[in-house]
């Protein structure tokens, strides 16, 4: 029975085998599964490199590991093509003593497959084209490791960007497949007409998915070749830019944890440098839900420089989108974080040097009254960066044109800052923007001067009332005696 058994054992992993290949063969478009091969040694290469995986006549009385100079043109293909089967063994990197031979076979098989693809001597043809993106999925088509985040955090601490990046023990192979995928999407010799049916929306997807690994490396690869399919195939170009809004809709709404938010950022900003004018209405929603929202979660100051380039661009396309932008900071602003605060204020300063007249006048009372609080803020960077946009000429000049409206409302914030304000370089800030006011407008800095002054004895008025009744309150709560469960006001001890 145990003879019958073990005979039994190898003829069903075989048929499992091809029965999987066939699958793979009949539907191109599952290639994006990734199968994680680690078997041991050199049995696996052998049988890689007979796998019937690929149509018969590709691989017939092909050694895989033959030079492609050493084959005639005609075979050239062939090989290739025997040469990516190879390589869709994957192996354990964890252990660096494991399978060390044959990860440098596979190793030097993947660079002679890039410097074969680089010298662009042949088309490729449709089995070849399956056979590029079968093997890409079983390399790098993968779920990360569970253990690089604790709860939805990354282990060695989520939000601080002063965290160490975590690098990926397989990428001496990932490197190569990624090079060698961006060698292949960018050649002459690939027909995108034909290679679009391979290179579909399911392994654009899986191609998404991978931008949330932990290693910068792998991520900056992922944005070259992203880069490199949009523009080849104009056909995805909705649905790229479809998912990646459904990845930052997730991000801001659900998760606030994503790793590769900064490249895909990136990325975005050289699309949006493409747009025809006038932008489309899914462009202008794109900006109001999903570029403005992205300034509310915590890790802003991972992606910020990226996030800016793009709302810049947008302006620079359309400038009366201006107001809709500001609105958009002022609904995020934070009030509570001092550092997202300061960067808010730089952003704004670069919208504000691009905006014009009409579209100031839409947001200058909500701007200036948000502008008044950061004056008086006691952090001094952000006080300080606040009194640092009267140094830019254009929002002097913005201001100058709009004081009769600016200036009452800032004027009390300069005033506190003046006679309470902790930091001397905020105060001495708050002095030279007092008097170029002065100097602007003499007559308007007097009447907002005598405004301010009879507001604050109003207000110390009604504050001495409201001390007086309070005293009042106490004065009969002492008169009155105390019965059963009354409450009873107590006089701060004397100290």
């Amino acid at each position: 029975m145990l003879k019958q058994l073990f005979n039994k054992l190898p003829r069903k992993s075989s048929k499992i085998d091809e029965d999987e290949s066939t699958r793979v063969v009949e539907s191109p478009r599952a290639s994006g599964k990734c199968h994680n091969r680690q078997q041991g040694g050199g049995a696996v290469l052998k049988r890689a490199s007979s796998s019937a995986v690929f149509p018969a006549s590709m691989v017939s009385g092909i050694e895989p590991l033959v030079p492609f100079k050493d084959v005639p043109n005609g075979e050239k293909m062939n090989l290739f093509v025997s040469k990516l089967s190879l390589c869709c063994v994957t192996f354990d990197f964890t252990d660096p003593g494991k399978n060390i031979a044959d990860k440098d076979v596979k190793r030097k098989t993947l660079v002679e497959i890039v410097d074969f693809v680089a010298s662009g001597s042949m088309k490729f043809s449709e089995p070849v084209i399956l056979a590029m993106c079968r093997m890409c999925a079983f390399n790098l088509f993968r779920v990360f490791p569970p253990n690089y985040r604790v709860n939805g955090v990354v282990a060695s601490g989520g939000e601080n960007d002063d965290d160490d990046p975590m690098f990926d023990p397989a990428w001496p192979h990932l490197q190569l497949v990624y090079e060698l995928l961006l060698k292949f999407i960018s050649s002459s010799c690939l027909d995108a007409k034909v290679a679009k049916k391979y290179i579909d929306h399911s392994f654009i997807s899986k191609l998404l998915e991978l931008f949330d690994s932990e290693d910068p490396r792998e991520r900056d690869c992922l944005k070259t070749i992203l880069h490199r399919v949009y523009g080849k195939f104009m056909v995805h170009r909705p649905f790229i830019r479809k998912t990646i809004n459904n990845i930052f809709y997730r991000f801001v709404i659900e998760t606030e944890k994503h790793n590769g938010i900064a490249e895909l950022l990136e990325i975005f900003g050289s699309v949006i440098c493409g747009f025809a004018l006038p932008l489309k209405e899914e462009h202008k929603i794109f900006l109001w839900r999903v570029l403005i929202p992205l300034h509310k979660p915590k890790s802003l100051g991972v992606y910020f420089q990226q996030l800016s380039f793009c709302i810049t661009q947008f302006l620079e396309k359309e400038p009366k989108l201006a107001s809709i932008v500001i609105s958009g900071l002022l609904k995020y602003w934070p009030v509570t974080n001092s550092q997202k605060e300061v960067m808010f204020l730089g952003e704004l300063e670069e919208i504000l040097e691009g905006i014009s007249m009409v579209e100031f006048q839409r947001i200058m009372i909500p701007l200036f009254l948000r502008i008044s609080c950061c004056i008086n803020s006691l952090h001094f960077q952000v006080a300080e960066r606040t009194l640092f946009l009267w140094n830019n000429d254009h929002i002097v000049n913005l201001i100058a044109h709009n004081r009769q409206v600016i200036l009452p409302i800032i004027f009390p914030a300069l005033d506190r800052n003046i006679k309470s304000h902790w930091n001397p370089a905020v105060v001495n800030l708050t002095h030279n923007i007092r008097q170029m006011f002065l100097e602007m407008d003499e007559k308007l800095f007097i009447s907002c001067h005598t405004q301010f002054k009879e507001e604050e004895a109003i207000l110390i008025s009604e504050a001495e009332k409201r001390k007086e009744a309070w005293k009042q309150l106490e004065l009969a709560a002492s008169l009155k005696p105390v019965i059963g469960n009354t409450a009873v006001l107590v006089s701060p001890l004397m100290t």
